[in-house]
């Protein structure tokens, strides 16, 4: 037989290549190798430093600047001066002039109209912010690797129930074979029983790479080196949460929704950016202040050189009288509060429509479960009864193969159902903020 090979332990384990000692991953290991590992998330991390760096009171504007400066200038000048008593005319050529100065000079915004404030705030938000995005990219990967890791539990199934049709059909080709050669079925029996056999195992060899490519995903997720790297699960078989509460999770979406909490921060962003438009209508003052030394050095006046070192200080004052844009900004910056409200209003009645969505599908999904692990029974027994028959030569090829299909379906129904109704149950946690459960 051709397809002998396919029954080899090794590609039960859909690697590929020689199996090797491997750690064995749950969800949690999964989780948080992910966690420390994903380049995403790295990412965000990174994102989320630079808004905590830039909240500080200096990048606001509370504190003054303080600046040293050094200056040199030299001038070559050819003067003509004229005595006034004598009517006297003097010429000098190449009169060399220099100044040098040197100073450290503080410049301070001591009050700009509560823009400064306003800046400061902003900043902080923008801080509360990043975490909240932070927030978001880690529930959206936890959500993410815990379907594909029941993704790649679903597949290992399928190949198992695959490589199980594929012994039952080797077996009946067997049987077929052998009594095709004593005469006691036709050539049309065997080679059906030969088609199914083959068909079997293409199904099979199929599954084995829809199991590659899930094992491929669930490294990437977990940013292994080397995504093609065997992965070996504890779970084997889909466990299904079927206690979940519809109002409980309403609430916590209400109260703990990540997606929520960052469009209520941005409504309080837009409320800063209105505030800092309004500091405008204030007046504005300012502390310029310095201590320096300067000399000057003459080439021809009577005094050779002349130095100054003291301290110079002053405040500026001021009131923006009018600016032809300030209206029209001033509305824009009204009109940007109203739109993040609604924007919020909108994203809370998308959440109510999703979660009402979701936990219809995950109801019926529970409810065709509960439905196919009672056909799932009945097919198992149908198909014994069927192989005892077949046995004795009292059933039908076409009618054999009939009752492995319906075993064989039943087995794939439950098998999305349950896969099913875990994507519901990851999605309702993760709308309700309580996906990061898993980690438990």
């Amino acid at each position: 037989m051709t397809f002998i090979a396919l029954f080899s332990p090794l590609c039960m384990n859909g690697t590929g290549g020689e199996i090797r000692a491997q750690e064995t991953y749950n969800l949690k290991s999964c989780l948080d190798k992910g966690l420390q590992n994903n380049y995403s998330l790295r990412i965000t991390h990174n994102e989320e430093q630079v808004s905590k760096n830039n909240a500080t009171l200096g990048n606001a504007g509370y504190l003054p600047t303080l600046d040293f400066t050094a200056g040199y200038k030299g001038t070559v000048d050819n003067t003509q001066t004229k005595v006034r008593e004598s009517g006297e005319t003097l010429k000098e050529n190449g009169v060399f002039d220099q100044t040098v100065n040197v100073g450290l000079n503080l410049n301070w915004t001591i009050f700009d109209g509560f823009n400064i404030q306003a800046n400061y705030q902003k900043l902080k938000e923008l801080e509360r912010q990043g975490e909240t995005n932070t927030r978001i990219a880690i529930e959206d990967f936890v959500a993410s690797l815990t379907a594909e890791y029941y993704n790649y539990v679903q597949q290992k199934i399928r190949l198992a129930n695959l490589h199980y049709a594929v012994k039952l059909s080797k077996e009946r080709l067997r049987i077929v074979e052998e009594r095709y050669h004593i005469g006691s079925f036709s050539r049309l029996d065997y080679q059906q029983a030969k088609v199914d056999f083959n068909a079997d195992s293409a199904k099979y060899m199929k599954q084995q790479e829809l199991l590659h490519t899930s094992r491929i995903n669930l490294n990437e997720l977990m940013a292994n080196a080397d995504v093609d790297q065997p992965v070996f699960i504890e779970d084997s078989i889909i466990n299904v949460n079927a206690n979940l509460n519809f109002d409980e999770l309403w609430n916590a979406t209400l109260a703990t929704n990540a997606s929520l909490l960052k469009a209520d921060q941005n409504t309080i962003l837009a409320q800063l950016d209105y505030k800092k438009m309004n500091s405008r209508n204030y007046p504005y003052l300012k502390l310029n202040t310095g201590y320096g030394y300067t000399l000057n050095k003459y080439d021809i006046a009577a005094n050779s050189q002349r130095g100054t070192l003291g301290f110079n200080g002053g405040l500026t004052i001021g009131f923006n009288i009018f600016d032809g844009n300030r209206r029209r900004e001033k509305r824009n910056a009204s009109l940007a509060v109203k739109t993040a409200r609604l924007q919020r209003d909108e994203l809370e009645q998308s959440l109510r429509a999703d979660i009402s969505n979701l936990w219809q599908a995950y109801r019926n999904n529970l409810k065709m479960l509960n439905l196919e692990r009672q056909n799932l029974v009945a097919a198992k027994e149908n198909h014994e009864i069927a192989m005892e028959r077949y046995m004795l030569g009292d059933l039908a090829g076409i009618e054999m193969r009939e009752a492995q299909k319906s075993l064989l379906d039943a087995e794939e129904r439950i098998l999305s159902a349950e896969y099913d109704t875990k994507l519901c149950e990851i999605s309702l946690l993760q709308i309700s903020g309580k996906v990061l459960k898993y980690l438990e």
